[in-house]
């Protein structure tokens, strides 16, 4: 989102500037998956944090030699009438590459809000079409 600016004060910064970052808490678009990354021996290992989300939620694709992370929540009923609503709904996703791997040299495990992936470094044999992995 581009924020409005009309004018523009000492600072350089616009009327608007910052208007858009209050409303931003609610949205997961700035949401990043921090991710550690292991070298575990003959392996890699994934520890992505996703708090909040259910298994259920979490989808893994393995497709031309990228895995493909992606998470969404929906936003809860609007029937409710909160006070202040600081939980993050929306969708997130992120791409790493992982070489020309097939699905059964991944594993994938969800607990306490992080998804552990683990790969081994040298892959296997390329596979063409996209393949989903099933989280434990």
């Amino acid at each position: 989102m581009k924020n409005l600016s009309l004018r523009k004060n000492d600072w350089g910064l616009g009327l608007f500037d910052g208007f858009d970052s209050f409303f931003r808490p609610w949205l997961l678009e700035d949401y990043q998956m921090k991710t550690d990354i292991k070298d575990a021996g003959d392996n890699y290992q994934l520890e992505i944090e996703l708090p909040g989300f259910d298994k259920k939620d979490i989808s893994l694709l393995l497709e031309d030699g990228y895995l493909k992370v992606a998470a969404t929540k929906e936003e809860e009923k609007k029937d409710d009438k909160y006070l202040r609503k600081e939980r993050k709904f929306g969708s997130v996703k992120r791409t790493f590459y992982v070489g020309e791997l097939s699905e059964d040299d991944v594993k994938a495990s969800y607990n306490n809000g992080v998804l552990s992936v683990v790969f081994p470094k040298e892959a296997p044999p390329k596979l063409e079409e996209q393949k989903r992995i099933p989280i434990e």
